[in-house]
């Protein structure tokens, strides 16, 4: 990892007062492609079509690590915009960074308790006021095809990782070369699983006690997780991307290579196209006699930039305003599989007869994973240089899974690279406080 990596977080703390953009006419930057894209650029044409005092120009980024990078050039020549939707990996560094105005002191008279407990938690300071709007919300759910568990005698779900291996099995045995795919990303195999178990990545809750947290992935159930992962895999249990035909495991699910996966919410709509009614999902599995807890909010939310004008500000929150519409987060839904975040959205969906509808399968599953009990390292990640962290948590684990070291050591060092990012952090903000 070397130090220009790093330089992000710190060069957002020393952004100076930007260059005010033309009155009322303001930009948001997101990072989705595809049909995410889309569907937020239906969403600003909507918005600029609903009223005529303000516009907004809703501009892509190619994808949200990109558009994190982006977004410091524009801080550095003081041309960055009102609005700017940052992935949840980024979140502890955009609240140090002093470049934000927290979307809750901005807009002291929405009802920000409206939002689902899950997708609060993560965007929101110790004393529970939200630093950003969540918008794009996922989660991580569990995907099977039940036409190929019929041919093996199987008629449920797996809800267990000790049901998932013995079906991988048994599907292995009757001839079917990829039982379940996965990619091995931090999201899914680190922290989704660490959330729903109910245990931390680090010490001081994951971060949120402070920055002197250290990383433990590297013992307890997350270890042994990883470790199983890495023989189910030597077993063809398990295939990564690089052994599908399809190259990626998503694909493979879609185009028939795969029978199970885990994968995010967002991606039922392109299974339900490859595989209709065969397709089914459940809450991602459990090891046995271990308590279920909530999964984690995926996706982004969007953040108020500091220096800007009042009238940029005020187009700022009417845009906020429009997106948080019940109707504008239903109709965000049917469009991209994302669910809907706050909970008079959910309530209109369910009363307006449509939560059956196919397009909104993963609502009701969603809402529901996010919403199970939680504790103190359930609550989400705060950790600073997540986003480097993450690089290299996979740089490490994909060469155990290649066989160039073990999966122990790959563990023992992403925490040690991890733990230097982190001291580098503490030093880089000496002295502040967690919001």
């Amino acid at each position: 990892m070397t130090s220009t990596r790093l330089a992000p977080a710190a060069a957002i703390a020393l952004a100076a007062t930007a260059i005010p953009a033309p009155a009322a006419d303001i930009e948001f930057w997101y990072g989705n492609t595809g049909r995410i894209e889309t569907a937020i650029q239906s969403a600003c044409t909507a918005f600029n079509e609903s009223q005529s005092a303000h516009k907004v120009v809703c501009v892509g980024q190619g994808g949200y690590e990109a558009g994190m990078q982006k977004a410091i050039a524009a801080f550095r020549s003081r041309q960055h915009p009102v609005l700017i939707q940052f992935f949840d990996a980024g979140t502890l560094d955009l609240m140090l960074s002093d470049a934000v105005v927290p979307v809750q002191e901005a807009m002291p008279d929405v009802d920000w308790g409206d939002y689902i407990n899950g997708a609060r938690s993560y965007y929101e300071t110790s004393t529970g006021e939200l630093f950003s709007q969540p918008y794009n919300g996922s989660t991580l759910v569990f995907y099977a095809r039940t036409d190929e568990l019929a041919k093996i005698g199987v008629t449920e779900i797996p809800q267990t990782w000790e049901a998932v291996i013995e079906t991988a099995r048994l599907l292995k045995n009757s001839g079917h070369d990829c039982p379940f795919a996965s990619d091995a990303h931090p999201w899914r195999v680190l922290e989704q699983f660490s959330a729903r178990h109910g245990v931390a990545i680090a010490s001081n809750s994951n971060g949120y006690g402070g920055l002197d947290a250290e990383y433990t992935f590297n013992g307890g159930l997350v270890a042994q997780h990883l470790n199983n992962l890495a023989e189910w895999r030597q077993e063809g249990l398990v295939l990564l991307d690089q052994d599908t035909a399809a190259g990626k495991y998503n694909r493979a699910f879609n185009a028939g290579e795969c029978a199970m996966m885990e994968a995010s919410t967002g991606s039922y709509a392109a299974a339900y196209t490859a595989h209709g009614e065969n397709v089914a999902i459940s809450m991602a599995p459990m090891y046995e006699g271990v308590e279920r807890r909530n999964t984690l909010i995926g996706g982004g939310s969007i953040w108020i930039m500091k220096g800007h004008d009042d009238e940029d500000v005020d187009a700022a929150r009417a845009f906020l305003d429009f997106l948080r519409k019940e109707d504008t987060q239903i109709e965000f839904t049917r469009a991209t599989g994302y669910m809907p975040v706050t909970k008079s959205a959910l309530t209109r969906l369910e009363n307006s007869g449509e939560m059956g509808d196919l397009v909104f399968a993963t609502v009701e599953l969603g809402v529901s994973s996010l919403n199970q009990p939680g504790n103190a390292d359930s609550k989400g990640i705060r950790l600073g240089f997540y986003v480097q962290f993450r690089d290299i948590f996979k740089e490490e684990t994909q060469k155990a899974f290649n066989g160039d070291q073990t999966m122990q050591e790959a563990l023992d060092n992403a925490k040690r690279r991890g733990d230097e990012l982190l001291r580098r952090f503490e030093q880089t903000y000496q002295g502040a406080t967690l919001p």
